[in-house]
Formats: structure tokens, sequence, C-alpha cells
């Protein structure tokens, strides 16, 4: 079996705990970006802040261990409704007290047409939901090449799948 190591599958630059009660200790309100540019409507609830642990088996073998710090965004019809930055700060306090959430990245959920997850960057005005992707933790052991060895099949010519044609 692969040896254990504590991934953090989302991007390097993903906001963190710290950063985001940071940035909303001196917010007059808070807004959401989504990554098209939209806004989510203002009137949107924080339903949950907790922690996520994933466990897991990359396809090279190794057992991985990720954590984060898990928001979740609804809107409903209640119009009214509007977050206020202290109020935020409050839920997360309470959830790193209760829940023993340390200064975690944090990655948001948001309901589209299903249920999305983003990483959270802040562009001085708003916090913007950044898409995540997928990607292969052990291209060492999967065989998949470095970006600069891999062939460009639309420059081949037609007979590029011929044996010693690199393309196959």
């Amino acid at each position: 079996m692969g040896v254990v190591k504590f991934s953090n599958t989302t991007k390097k630059n993903n906001m963190t705990i710290e950063q985001i009660k940071t940035h909303l200790s001196t917010a007059e309100t808070i807004a959401f970006e989504l990554p098209d540019g939209t806004l989510v409507p203002n009137h949107f609830h924080v339903t949950e802040v907790g922690k996520v642990t994933k466990d897991f088996i990359d396809c090279g073998g190794t057992i991985r261990h990720d954590k984060v710090a898990n928001f979740q965004l609804w809107e409903a019809n209640d119009y009214d409704h509007r977050l206020h930055p202290e109020k935020l700060i409050h839920i997360i306090e309470l959830s790193q007290k209760k829940l023993g959430i340390g200064d975690l990245d944090i990655e948001v959920e948001y309901q589209g047409d299903t249920i999305g997850k983003y990483g959270v960057d802040f562009n001085g005005q708003h916090f913007i939901l950044t898409s995540k992707k997928t990607d292969c933790l052990a291209k060492e052991n999967c065989g998949v090449p470095e970006a600069s060895t891999m062939v460009d099949l639309s420059s081949q010519t037609s007979n590029c799948c011929e044996p010693g044609s690199s393309c196959c």
C-alpha cells in the first residue's frame, strides 16, 4: 500500500478561515460573486459552517487525508434577510470553537442546477467563488505525461497513428 499523505485538493491560493474573518472585519456588507460574474442574491443565508474531512486512496494507491472548512450558501424567498459581516464572523468563531475548525481552506457550496463546490478569493469588494477542478494526484504512478511532452493531435497529419508516429 502507498504512503499516507495529507493533501489539499483545493487551489493553493484559496482563502482560509482567518483570511475571510479579516476581510469580514472591515466589510460593511457581504457579497459572493459566481465564476460567471453574477452575484449570489444578497438575501442569501449561510446555512452551514463545518469541517469536512475526506479520507481516500488516489489512483496510485496513496492514502490521503484532506480537510476543508465548508460554507453552504442558500437563498430563499426571505428577501428582507441580509447577513451582516459581524454575524458571519460570530457563526465562524462559534464553529471554530465547537467543531475545532482551525485555519483551514474554505470551500463554498452553492445551489445552481446542482450543488456546486467552489474555492474562495477576494477582489477587494466581493468574495469571488472560484471554479474547482479535478486532478490526478498520482501522475507519476499513472504514467500521465507532463504537459510539455503531450502531443497536439490537431497538428498531426492524417497518418498520425501509424507505428512510430509518436501519436498512439
